[in-house]
């Protein structure tokens, strides 16, 4: 614990990685809100919807729970793996603030209404507080697990995970009919343009994962 507070106060001491972290997460916090209302006017206009390959030919099944609290176990493991090394905290927090904005551009783009029987397993208050249900194109669930793939690309344990882990969401979003197959495939394309939009637009960041803050500056 000691350890742990020490590099703390040697973080909060370097000036850029100060601003950093608290450009992130107002660059979060931002790319939120553009979201939700994003998702908002998608869902105003949306049209009606359309034949799927994969959700025309199955079932629909509940998925509930993994749809809603999946995400919430993601990011609290992808915290605890970074919480003894915060100099890798603002070009994640940047990345997916770039993601989500991104993403919010295609929202408003796209307005095919959910596939007919989604909304037996969408109609829960805590699906409806975050989503409106017209933000379909293209899926968070699989792009940002993705997302951190790419981000720990070096790091194979946690690269082949977070793969699995995208897989896996994009299989379930599917089975509950909550996205169409097309936001799940062109997820991991999309997302693969992100990360590298990314790493030249917050250079210092990127470098700053791998080796740490910089000693000078």
């Amino acid at each position: 614990m000691k350890s742990l507070k020490e590099t703390y106060k040697l973080h909060f001491k370097h000036g850029y990685f100060v601003w950093s972290l608290v450009v992130s997460f107002a660059l979060l916090v931002v790319s939120l809100f553009v979201s939700f209302y994003a998702g908002v006017y998608a869902t105003r206009v949306a049209s009606q919807p359309v034949t799927d390959i994969i959700l025309s030919n199955i079932r629909v099944f509940d998925v509930d729970g993994i749809f809603i609290y999946g995400p919430w176990v993601l990011w609290i493991f992808v915290a605890t793996i970074v919480i003894t090394r915060p100099y890798r905290i603002p070009f994640i927090v940047k990345s997916i603030a770039l993601f989500v904005l991104i993403r919010s551009v295609f929202i408003t783009l796209t307005h095919i209404g959910p596939f007919p029987n989604a909304d037996i397993v969408t109609n829960t208050k805590l699906i409806s507080d975050f989503t409106s249900g017209g933000d379909l194109f293209f899926s968070a669930h699989t792009g940002l697990p993705f997302l951190m793939a790419l981000v720990f690309w070096n790091h194979k344990f946690f690269r082949y995970l977070f793969i699995a882990t995208s897989v896996f969401f994009g299989i379930v979003v599917l089975l509950g009919h909550l996205h169409y197959s097309i936001d799940v495939l062109a997820a991991f394309f999309i997302t693969y343009s992100i990360y590298h939009i990314s790493e030249v637009f917050f250079k210092k960041e990127y470098d700053m994962f791998e080796t740490g803050i910089p000693k000078n500056g």
